[in-house]
């Protein structure tokens, strides 16, 4: 099975990401989304970083209508800061018959090169790459194993989400029924 891998710290999941996953599994050769929780990103300092079971269980409800769309705790278990390409390598040591391909947003690919082992990324597992406002200019435009994908241009931020639950503010339509339920509930960003 081929399988794309969209990575994130999904901090909280949002419509966004959502739409996004759902274009990558419809649109494409892909035929399974599975969303990669990351309880840690190098590149990234989170000081309001829910705990990764809340931020996996809030994931896991969000897709559970769509079985095209899986999530997994990979990392959870790997040293932190995770890197993508020791997390792509345990999962094609555990999962053999599968093909990976890694989802990710056209404004990374400007950094991508300060990526651990970018170029056994692209030879090994390439890359599906998705539509980013204000994109910097990158290297990658004609490399045979990156892929440009139509899809929705999307600016839905996690950071504004939280500012929003902050600030009292509504956080309706920017995320799902059963999200926005929880995060009420258990009081999450307040």
């Amino acid at each position: 099975m081929k399988i794309g891998l969209f990575f994130g710290s999904f901090n909280p999941i949002h419509m966004g990401h959502l739409i996004i996953a759902n274009t990558m599994a419809t649109a494409t050769d892909l035929e399974q989304i599975w969303f990669v929780v990351s309880p840690q990103n190098p590149f990234k300092k989170n000081k309001s970083l829910l705990h990764e079971f809340d931020r996996f269980d809030m994931v896991d409800r969000a897709i559970s209508d769509n079985s095209k769309l899986k999530v997994t705790d990979i990392e959870f278990s790997m040293p932190r800061p995770s890197y993508t390409i020791d997390t792509l390598t345990k999962l094609q040591e555990k999962f053999p018959q599968h093909t990976f391909k890694l989802i990710i947003g056209e404004d990374n690919l400007a950094q991508f090169k300060n990526w651990k082992n970018h170029e056994a990324i692209l030879q090994y597992y390439g890359l599906y790459v998705y539509p980013r406002p204000n994109s910097a200019p990158h290297e990658f435009g004609n490399h045979p194993a990156v892929q440009f994908i139509s899809a929705p241009l999307l600016d839905i931020s996690a950071t504004y989400i939280r500012d929003c639950i902050k600030n009292n503010r509504s956080i309706r339509y920017m995320v799902p029924d059963i999200v926005e339920e929880m995060i009420s509930r258990k009081k999450f960003y307040i």
